[in-house]
Formats: structure tokens, C-alpha cells, sequence
């Protein structure tokens, strides 16, 4: 029973247990049935019972037996719900609680369901030959898009076809010729689900948004913003709200706050930012130790909370960056403008202010409201030169920082923080979006320094809250002093065996032998491939082994920082997490209510799936650029490193624009390979010839698809 998975061992524990629902099973016993004998099967088992007893199909007794509970008899194919993924191929994926698996929905048993939706479904008895559980959409329970995107094909005076993207929807939609509006015959369209009828008929559509034509830069860039369900105008009543904002500070504001205008106040930024959220103040006491400021944008005193303006911003929820474009998440008179820390102008902060001895060790902080007047606007280049030796008017204050941000580096990375090093791409556009030219983003030293000083003040902020609540003599419950933590779970075991495995076979030992793995043996292995061939393909193999970081008011810590206690702070005007934080930091300031946990919760799971959207639009437009750059290019060659190998083909990383591209196996002509799952590589049957991961190759590009964002590479010969 060793290879059974947690649903199975699921299944047999109940069939065993209705069949005497009044039996009293210990776990030994089980085990014995079930001929459980190695740690990990064991840990499955032990996973299927917490899973049963949690959907309460199970009650626990005492000594670790299990009995059937009352809702154990309940036909456990039915009522499960969960979100619809659904694949190029039009092959569904239900992602459920209920099984650590996902169900597998063929294509013509997905109904009226569409992407994202979220879905009932019915399991059938059989499973397909991997072991997987399928089954059927029998009701839809929530659409998960409100928007759609897909090219107008016009067929005839009156009949409208759209062919939705991929990414949006795995059918076509009908247009009716009163719901096309503007658009033209091969125009890039933004439409509406009006209605699906029949799952043998196509769903009804309706456009709201023409976006250029197919192929334009506007109407790509446009497209991966509605993919995501970003939108980039603010409503009217919003941006009118914002306009009404008076940029003057009242009088009663400079009497109330601490007055920080005749102090070295400073800002770090790159060089074509507009948003100054964070500004920097530094001294040294006369006990040798620092004291930092890091003063923050005070959004909140501009933005009073369920406001229309802060209705829109909720639901941004951040601000996305893509390589052309910002969609802010606060309209332009605030975020560039009354909100911006800019040089030589008076401005409302929220400042951390931290005593810090020599050795990074926070002593004593406060926070407070503030008004500063930056003196200084640096760029990221410039304030490097000046950390550098060249000569400034506010040299003495950086070198202070630069050496402050030193110990604070090395102190975090002794401490347990994840030393992660991923290069980005950086694009020279032509007027019209095209990228002429593309590099990797130099990392200087002073980004750890604003880095530091940021990851400082968050903490501070986290553990300010934690001192709250165990200073306080009222009873202590979940509503006590509740704060919204940045939270970053234990990487996922499977993932780094699967890196164990991939390293493994040039020489790098790194080994998984339990069910945790410390910071340390991370950083280890960075450590090992740093400056070889390996070092990038291994970071990001990594880095997707990394539980996704997320908002909640349940503190676990921070595994990848090595934080027990962080939070996000700094930037308000591109993040509406430090929103709630300065809210609930005012708030217990003075005294008052502030969010309750559940509330926080599930402002938690919004944030989350907002940030996680503008992720993928960011990564999506870096992607599309690289297409467009490699599509003027094919047939050159370029030097890459294999990054991944499977049994389709070889993932390789081209050196120069961190850009992935993938030869095909069947294109690999000098032979026929086969894939060694065990070696994790391909290898040529007649001559014996290996492509695996890290090894160095030249290649030439072959072909490209800007639609699907597809790069396909040959080899050139050796």
C-alpha cells in the first residue's frame, strides 16, 4: 500500500469504517491494514485522518482512534466544489480541499463551466490511468471572471465570432451585431459573458472594450491586463475625489505631528519613479548607537476609509508594473503628486523611528506622525557614487546608512534569511512599445541599502503590535490587537526533493531526509552554484519550490526573510496592505476599534489574489517583450544554459535577456533520445549524447509566437 496517495488511504478508511460505524479503529491497527511501513507513507496516513477529520467525516477518540461520524455515511462524490483550470487542450482541472490532487474534467464534461469559474462537480468511479480522480461539472456556483478577452472574427453581414485567448476562455462566443459596438473585423475586443445556454451551443458575449488591433503593442500590453482583471481607468467619481484633495497641509497639521522639516530627510529611488513612497533620516547617538527614520507616505490622512477613493483602491488592491506601463493603484494627483515624498516640499509622513546598536540589534523605536521636508532626491546610481566616496552635501548621512545597512545585511542572513539573486530584465523601447534592445538590471549596493532600511522598519512595525498585545491585561483572544502580517510559509518538501533530484546528477549534494528543511541548507546550496552555469536555473527552481508569500492576520512568520514578525509598511501609495497596517497602527495609537480578525482574514485572501494577479501581468509583459525582441531575431544564435529537461523537450535560459526558450525533442535530429527520469535528462540511444541541467549550449532561434508568448530554439552544432 506504500504508493497509495492521501485519497485513497482516505477512501479505504471509510469504506472500513462503514461497514461497522461503530467501531473504534487506533492507528496502529490501521496501519497494520493498511501494511503502512516507511516514515513517509506514515505521514500520509497520518494526513488522510487530519483531512477526514476536518470535513468532519471523522471524530477522534481518545488514545488516536478514529470513528465514523455522523456525516461518514454521506456520499462522499457529492457535493465538492472547487476552482476550474482549464488547459490549451480544453482538459479541466478542479482544485478542491477535499483531495490533495486535483480532479481531472474531460472536455466535454465541463458543461457551461469556463476559467476560474468556480464549480460543483460529480466524481465518477473510475480513474484515468495516472490514479487520478474525474469527474463532471454539474453546476456552476460562481463565474470567476467578469471579463474576457479574445479577436473579433466578423462571418458574414450579421454574425460575429470571437476567438477568446487562451488564457481567458478554452471555447468561442457568439456576438450578437446590437452588442459589437465599435469594434472591427480583427480588433482585439474586451467582452462580457451575457449568457450560455446549452453546453452544445456557444456562450453569448458582449464587448465593452476594443483594444487596437491584433498584434499592436497596446492591444498586447492591454490584453494581459484584462487576462488578469486589471483595469487601468479610474472611474470618474473617483479620479474627481482625488481632484478635490487640496496639495496645501492645514495648520492643525504641523501642530499635531512631530515637526521633522529641519532634519536630513532623503529619498532612493530609480531613476524614473514619480511615486516617492519612503524617505530615509539617519544619525548616530551619542551611545554609539544608530537612529534611523523611515518615514512613509501617510495615504490614510488623504484616503478616509470606504470612501470611494478607497473603495477603488481595495480593490486594485496594488499597483502593476509592466515593462511600458504603471496601472497605479492610487490616481496620479496622489500617488505622483500630494502623496509623493518629493524633494524641497513639505509633506504628512508616518515615520518608524528606530534605535539600533552597532551590532543590528533594535534597542527602542516609536511611531509617530510626522511632517518632513525631503532634502534630497536620489537616484539609485547616484546615491551608489556617493556610498562609493564621491563627494555630496549628505555624504556623511550615507555613509552612516551604507554601514548600518551592512550589519543589518549580514545579520539577517545569519539569522536565516534566504539569499536569493535573480536577475531582471531591463527593455529599451522604440516610440512605439517595441523593445529595441534588452539587459540585465545592474543589483547595486544601494538597493540592499533601501532594502534594509525597509525590511527594518517593517519588522519594527510587526513586533511594535506583538508588544501591544502581551503588554495588555485584557483577556487574550484573536480580536486582541489583531494586525495584518506579511506571512511566508515552509517551502514545499516534493518541490525541493524534485530539486534534490535535478542536482543530484552533476555532483551537488543537497539532501531532503525529513519533512522540513532549514534556511541554512538553502542558502547552502545558492552558496554552491554562485557564478556557475547552474546558478540562475537553480535559483529559480527554487524560488518556485517557495510557498507563496501572503496577507493575514495569523502570524506564521516568514521563512524566506527569517522573520518571526514582519509586516508590510512602506509603501502605501502602491500597496493597499500598508493601508490597513497604518490604519490599525493609528488606531491602537489613539485607542479606538480598529479591523477585526476575521475581517482582516478575509482582506488577507483579497490582497493575496490581487498581488498574485499584477505578478502574473508583470511576468506576462516581461514574457511578451522577450518574444517581441527574439521574433526581429530569428535565426541568431545566442548562449544559453539548459534550465529544464522532460521527456518533450529542453527549457533553455539565454544568457544575455533571461529569457526561457524550449527545443523540441522531435527537433533534436542527431539521434533518438529518450528521457531518464532517474538522471533527470535526455539521452541519445545510438550515441549516448546527454543534455541535462546546467549544461552550456548554443542556440538559434527558430521560431516565435507572440499570442502564446512562445519561444522555440534549435541547437546549433557543436
Amino acid at each position: 500500500m506504500s504508493n497509495n496517495k492521501r485519497e485513497t488511504y482516505e477512501d479505504i478508511i471509510l469504506d472500513i469504517l462503514k461497514k461497522n460505524p461503530e467501531a473504534h479503529l487506533p492507528f496502529d491497527v490501521l496501519q497494520n491494514i493498511l501494511q503502512v511501513s516507511s516514515k513517509k507513507d506514515n505521514n500520509k496516513l497520518k494526513g488522510a485522518i487530519n483531512s477526514l477529520f476536518d470535513r468532519n467525516l471523522i471524530v477522534k477518540k481518545k488514545g488516536g482512534a478514529i470513528q465514523l461520524s455522523p456525516n461518514g455515511d454521506k456520499d462522499s462524490s457529492s457535493g465538492i466544489s472547487g476552482k476550474l483550470d482549464v488547459n490549451r487542450r480544453g482538459t479541466g482541472y478542479v482544485i478542491t480541499d477535499r483531495f490533495d490532487e486535483d480532479v481531472v474534467i474531460s472536455n466535454k464534461h465541463l458543461g457551461t463551466a469556463l476559467q476560474d469559474d468556480i464549480v460543483e462537480i460529480e466524481l465518477f468511479s473510475k480513474k484515468d490511468r495516472g490514479g487520478r480522480r474525474k469527474g463532471k461539472v454539474k453546476k456552476v456556483l460562481e463565474r470567476g471572471k467578469d471579463i474576457y478577452v479574445g479577436k473579433l472574427d466578423r462571418k458574414g453581414k450579421k454574425n460575429f465570432l470571437i476567438h477568446a485567448d487562451e488564457k481567458s476562455a478554452h471555447t468561442d462566443f457568439f456576438v450578437l451585431p446590437e452588442n459589437v459596438g465599435k469594434a472591427q473585423d480583427g480588433d482585439k475586443v474586451v467582452f462580457e459573458l451575457v449568457d450560455w445556454v446549452h453546453p452544445k451551443s456557444l456562450p453569448e458575449a458582449k464587448i465593452v472594450q476594443v483594444l487596437g488591433k491584433e498584434g499592436s503593442n497596446d492591444a498586447n500590453v492591454l490584453s494581459i491586463l484584462a487576462e488578469n482583471d486589471i483595469k487601468a481607468p479610474f472611474p470618474d467619481e473617483v479620479t474627481q475625489f482625488a481632484e478635490d484633495i487640496p496639495e496645501r497641509i492645514p495648520s492643525k497639521e504641523y501642530e499635531r505631528r512631530n515637526d521633522m522639516r529641519d532634519e536630513v530627510v532623503f529619498t532612493i529611488d530609480p531613476e524614473d519613479a514619480k511615486d516617492f513612497d519612503d524617505a530615509i533620516s539617519i544619525k548616530m547617538l551619542n551611545n554609539g548607537n544608530y537612529y534611523l527614520g523611515v518615514h512613509i507616505a501617510d495615504v490614510t490622512h488623504y484616503m478616509p476609509r470606504n470612501t470611494v477613493l478607497d473603495k477603488e483602491a481595495y480593490n486594485r488592491g496594488t499597483s502593476v508594473y509592466l515593462v511600458d506601463r504603471v496601472i497605479p493603484m492610487l490616481p496620479e494627483k496622489l500617488s505622483n503628486g500630494v502623496c509623493s515624498l518629493r524633494p524641497k516640499e513639505d509633506k504628512l509622513a508616518y515615520s518608524c523611528f528606530m534605535e539600533i546598536a552597532p551590532n543590528g540589534k533594535l534597542v527602542d523605536h516609536k511611531i509617530e506622525e510626522t511632517v518632513i521636508h525631503s532634502n534630497h532626491r536620489f537616484t539609485y546610481e547616484q546615491a551608489q557614487e556617493v556610498i562609493d566616496g564621491a563627494e555630496s552635501e549628505f555624504s556623511q548621512e550615507m555613509q552612516i546608512v551604507s554601514k548600518l545597512a551592512h550589519t543589518l545585511l549580514d545579520k539577517r542572513f545569519k539569522e536565516g534569511s534566504i539569499k536569493f539573486d535573480t536577475p531582471e530584465p531591463k527593455f529599451v523601447l522604440d516610440d512605439n512599445g517595441k523593445p529595441v534592445d534588452v539587459k540585465l538590471k545592474e543589483r547595486l549596493f544601494a538597493h540592499r541599502l533601501v532594502e534594509e532600511c525597509m525590511l527594518m522598519a517593517n519588522q519594527t512595525v510587526a513586533k511594535h503590535v506583538e508588544q501591544l498585545r502581551r503588554e495588555s491585561n485584557k483577556k487574550k483572544t484573536k480580536d486582541l490587537y489583531p494586525f495584518f502580517y506579511r506571512i511566508h510559509d515552509k517551502p514545499d518538501i516534493d518541490k525541493l526533493r524534485n530539486i534534490e533530484e535535478n542536482v543530484k546528477p552533476i555532483g551537488i549534494d543537497f539532501r531532503i531526509d525529513s519533512n522540513t528543511v532549514s534556511s541554512k541548507a538553502i542558502n547552502t546550496l545558492l552558496q554552491d552554484v554562485e557564478d556557475t552555469s547552474l546558478e540562475l536555473t537553480v535559483n529559480d527552481l527554487m524560488l518556485r519550490a517557495m510557498a507563496k508569500a501572503e496577507y493575514s492576520p495569523n502570524n506564521i512568520g516568514h521563512f524566506g526573510l527569517g522573520f518571526d514578525h514582519y509586516a508590510h509598511f512602506t509603501s502605501p501609495i502602491r500597496r493597499y496592505p500598508d493601508v490597513i497596517v497604518h490604519r490599525l497602527l493609528k488606531n491602537y495609537s489613539a485607542g479606538k476599534p480598529s479591523y477585526k480578525y476575521d475581517d482582516l482574514k478575509k482582506h488577507g485572501t483579497h490582497c493575496s489574489e490581487k498581488e498574485r494577479s499584477a505578478i502574473d501581468a508583470e511576468r506576462d509583459s516581461i514574457k511578451l517583450k522577450q518574444v517581441e525582441y527574439l521574433s526581429e531575431r530569428l535565426g541568431q544564435d545566442f548562449d544559453g544554459v539548459i534550465s529544464g529537461v522532460m521527456d518533450k523537450g529542453i527549457f533553455v535560459d539565454l544568457k544575455d535577456i533571461h529569457c526561457e526558450g524550449m527545443i523540441r525533442v522531435s527537433d533534436l535530429k542527431d539521434d533518438y533520445y529518450v528521457y531518464d527520469e532517474k538522471r533527470h535528462c535526455l539521452v541519445g540511444r545510438n550515441k549516448g549524447k546527454k543534455y541535462q541541467l546546467g549544461k552550456e549550449i548554443r542556440v538559434k532561434v527558430v521560431r516565435t509566437d507572440v499570442e502564446q508568448r512562445q519561444i522555440d530554439l534549435q541547437l546549433v552544432d557543436d
